[in-house]
């Protein structure tokens, strides 16, 4: 008998085959002596439509909800049909004995499996590969180690109830919404309490008031201090009267002597191995990559190129089965530029310790640390190499020493005040030396307020001389140095997920794709390397009951939902509380009078109803769309972009079309230019001609029509 094995794509599918030996390959399957190796696509299988319930439900309408299926159904995804069909045929075959789950080792993955057999009615043995890299190694060593299908029962009761509880919630409160206020409003069970925490932040942002302070410093030649009192214990004097005041009072004192000096030896331990969203945070901070394109780059790493371990992972240690092939991922690496960061720790044994790995700490997965495969790093592209440099060196770091330093903290009196400095001598660079000192600079952390100026000198690090207590120093100048405090920053999209994790929203493999949900229903947007809420966004958080922009709320949903997956919840009580909730948020819905006005009107209105056209950000760019939802109404606010450039200001040309065909236009530069399909010959040059004279104002364009737009001139006088 033959095993059936179900990947969760056709590239995974592949490299299962080729490592099991499976050399005839199908439409839809790879065939050998013991296998049949197939595929999903991604989800074959979705939960049902509210139409696939009733027809009368494809119209939204308010009198409908809430919809609370008492059992929810499954359907096949239209687009995957021919897949799913393979499958179910295959599974009918009686040469068949078992079925192989191969999809992602995660939620998710399960949830894929589960449901399409479930619809294709599976009924004979099934097994589990799980894996945390795709090595040739790690899937020969995971098929000779199955484990029991109905072992990871409780992570497919989590994942049906994580999709249930989405679908409830999310397509409830978006009808609800939408009906109500005749617009596409959007919200749903993580999405909308982390709008909210970028609401609070805002609100927080524009009711801050600046305030002037003052610093007073006192640079003694080779070093400086700063003043400090129990009374400011962080030296800010908010009044001016009284900063001026204590420096006209130690202008007369200039016998400074050492009170107090204090030489502490300190040390940094390594940080710990990353997990997804802690690479999320770095790629962000260092190269500006959102978590979407982490998470993008990361997949590639980890299946096509098989250079990382399994990447949706929320734990940062390793599990202690891990620790014997350690040496060998070192090994791997003796290539430039890691050769000589790797050879030391190859001599010796590895100092492995309980920051490293711990199996209390690890629930389906370890950190993301690179596979035994040597890298072929000219095979990458910048962002992958990039990406896979960090993780390297952070799993290279791991078995580095503490990064070590003296500290010393001197207190300077000066007429009865006490000047505050510290100095820093570093003993052992440990694991910071592969590291860019700027890389691990001290900075604000993102998702806290720091109103204090980084540079007050409080906690500068500089050297000191050689100094004594109740040495005296001469030749003290004193300056007053004017500052004001800062709001709180905006989200970076590090510090948005830093917020995501701590409140306990979605997990590592979900925080990305809630971003881009917000950014694609225009409730939020990226400015520059920050993330700030839309008026559309801001309005929401008016119109949502206020039970669902509660981080706590859905933090504990989600530790609900894990606590159901390790067999310790009830998926039943959670559902049944979810139902209730559902009703409640639309009961709210229907009663509230709240009104949303469209923050984003234009001056256009619809050729059809006559109503106001408002502004839409799409993938494609800006589109007009009317308000009325049940119009329809919408066009291209604004002209396709050509790879074509403008030969005086180089920018991209519009593409637009003509009687002479499709032609590329730069407004600002009255520069056109036909492009490839326009007709050839006499007739094609007349209707280039009568193109640039209509769009051109007759001025030089610079390109190959000025020719044919002079001789035209010329003709016509």
């Amino acid at each position: 008998m033959k095993s059936l094995v179900l990947a969760e794509k056709p590239s995974v599918a592949k490299e299962i085959a080729r490592v099991l030996g499976c050399g005839q390959k199908h439409k839809h399957y790879y065939e050998g002596a013991g296998y049949v190796v197939t595929w999903a696509l991604g989800h074959l299988v979705t939960l049902a439509e509210p139409e696939d319930y009733d027809p009368s439900y494809k119209e939204w309408r308010l009198e409908d909800l809430p919809l609370i299926p008492r059992q929810m159904k499954l359907k096949v995804i239209r687009e995957t049909t021919p897949q799913f069909k393979a499958i179910a045929s295959l599974a009918k075959r009686s040469d068949l004995g078992q079925l192989i789950i191969a999809t992602d080792a995660g939620r998710e993955g399960e949830l894929v499996a589960r449901w399409i057999m479930e619809l294709v009615r599976w009924n004979k043995p099934f097994q589990r590969l799980w894996i945390s890299s795709q090595t040739d190694k790690a899937i020969r060593d995971g098929f000779a180690s199955l484990k029991p299908g109905t072992a990871y029962d409780p992570l497919y009761r989590s994942a049906v109830c994580r999709a249930e509880a989405d679908w409830l919630i999310g397509l409830n409160l978006t009808r609800a919404l939408t009906c109500k206020h005749n617009a596409q409003l959007a919200a749903g069970r993580v999405q909308t309490p982390t709008l909210a925490m970028m609401m609070e932040r805002e609100k927080q942002i524009k009711s801050f008031q600046a305030k002037d302070y003052w610093l007073l410093r006192a640079d003694f030649g080779s070093f400086q201090a700063t003043w400090r009192s129990s009374a400011h214990p962080d030296g800010r004097l908010f009044e001016k009267a009284a900063a001026e005041a204590l420096l006209a009072k130690l202008n007369r004192t200039q016998a400074a002597q050492v009170s107090q000096l204090k030489m502490t030896e300190k040390q940094e331990p390594h940080p710990l191995a990353y997990d997804l969203t802690e690479l999320q945070r770095d790629a962000n901070k260092r190269y500006g990559f959102t978590a979407k394109q982490t998470s993008n780059v990361l997949q590639r790493l980890y299946e096509q190129h098989k250079l990382v371990t399994y990447p949706r992972t929320d734990s940062r240690f390793l599990s202690t089965d891990i620790v014997p092939t350690l040496p060998g991922r070192l090994k791997s690496l003796q290539v430039q530029p890691y050769l000589g960061l790797v050879k030391p720790l190859l001599a010796k044994p590895l100092p492995v310790t309980k920051r490293i790995a711990d199996d209390s700490k690890v629930t389906d997965h370890h950190a993301i640390i690179p596979t035994d495969e040597r890298p072929q790093l000219n095979n990458l592209s910048a962002d992958e190499r990039k990406l896979y440099d960090l993780i390297v060196k952070r799993f290279i770091s791991l078995f580095y020493p503490a990064y070590r330093y003296d500290e010393t903290a001197v207190v300077i009196e000066l007429g009865g005040e006490a000047f505050h400095a510290k100095g820093r001598v570093v003993r052992d660079k440990g694991w910071r030396s592969m590291y860019e000192e700027a890389a691990w600079s001290h900075s604000a952390d993102d998702e806290e307020s720091d109103d204090r100026d980084a540079a007050d000198g409080s906690n500068a690090v500089q050297t000191l001389p050689a100094l004594q207590k109740g040495m005296a120093l001469n030749n003290v100048r004193l300056s007053l140095h004017k500052q004001m405090t800062k709001p709180p920053s905006r989200y970076t999209e590090a510090g948005l997920l830093s917020i995501m994790e701590k409140h306990g929203l979605g997990t590592p493999a979900t925080r990305a794709d809630i971003i881009e949900k917000l950014l694609s229903t225009d409730t939020i947007e990226r400015r520059m390397n920050t993330l700030q809420p839309t008026g559309k966004g801001a309005q929401l958080m008016e119109l949502v009951v206020p039970e669902l922009r509660s981080p706590e709320l859905t933090a504990a949903w989600e530790q609900e939902l894990q606590r159901i997956s390790t067999g310790q919840g009830d998926a039943q009580s959670f559902m049944n509380r979810i139902r209730k909730q559902t009703e409640s948020i639309v009961r709210d819905v229907k009663a509230s009078e709240a009104e949303y006005k469209p923050h984003n009107l234009t001056n256009s209105r619809c050729p059809e109803c006559g109503k106001s056209l408002q502004e839409i950000k799409g993938k494609h760019g800006k589109r007009l769309v009317c308000i009325d939802r049940e119009c329809g109404y919408k066009r291209a606010a604004e002209a396709p972009l050509s790879n074509k450039r403008c030969p005086q200001c180089r920018k991209k040309m519009e593409i637009h079309t003509g009687k002479a065909g499709k032609y590329a236009q730069c407004r600002p530069c009255n520069v056109v230019e036909m492009l490839g399909d326009a007709p050839g010959g006499r007739a094609g040059k007349r209707q280039q001609s009568k193109l640039a004279e209509q769009y051109s104002d007759k001025v030089s364009l610079g390109s190959s029509l000025e020719e044919a737009l002079r001789a035209a001139m010329e003709k016509k006088k």
